[in-house]
């Protein structure tokens, strides 16, 4: 990763890494520098990527929730700009798309964020060009940092909710219930 402060090494995996990469391209040349940091990240994990565009910051929160329900990438970039404009707006994209990401964080998806939050395009260009802050490369890296210890502390949640009680599953061809038939 040319240009960032990242210190930890690069982690290695066994298995491929998928990640989505889920893009606000409001400013392109901007998403578009930030992709690029972060595409060489995965691939330089050997992982493989998809990319995944939405029309701005609030919305990445929201595309990767709908990912993550379907369970078919192992964890998630979040890429994007938002550069203080005359408004208060500014205020409530940065709050929400940042906290609806840390609330999908603490519910166990794996997401390395990569939006930006400047005062002005100056800022945005010196952290996404991948010859200077890269990043992109830098949200990637967390993404996948997120994995490998995921995978090292037995891998991801694959239920979410109450269990379901003895009355609640209908009974099998056999009359069992599928609890009955895992005792046997």
């Amino acid at each position: 990763m040319a240009g960032t402060e990242y210190t930890l090494p690069r982690p290695a995996f066994d298995e491929k890494v998928k990640l989505m990469i889920v893009v606000a391209p409001f400013y392109r040349d901007i998403a578009d520098m930030l992709l690029a940091g972060a595409r060489a990240e995965i691939e330089a994990a050997g992982g493989i990527h998809e990319t995944v565009e939405v029309p701005g910051a609030l919305e990445v929160p929201t595309a990767i929730a709908m990912a993550d329900r379907m369970r078919r990438h192992d964890g998630f970039v979040a890429l994007g700009c938002v550069i203080r404009g005359e408004t208060t707006h500014y205020e409530t994209v940065c709050a929400d798309s940042s906290r609806g990401l840390m609330l999908l964080g603490l519910e166990g998806t794996l997401i390395g964020n990569g939006i930006l939050t400047v005062e002005n395009r100056d800022q945005a260009i010196a952290r996404a060009d991948p010859a200077r802050m890269n990043k992109g490369a830098g949200a990637a890296a967390a993404a996948l940092h997120l994995v490998a210890l995921a995978r090292q502390w037995g891998g991801r949640r694959t239920e979410v909710g109450f269990l379901p009680g003895p009355g609640d599953i209908p009974p099998g061809d056999d009359g069992t219930t599928p609890r009955a038939r895992a005792r046997t």
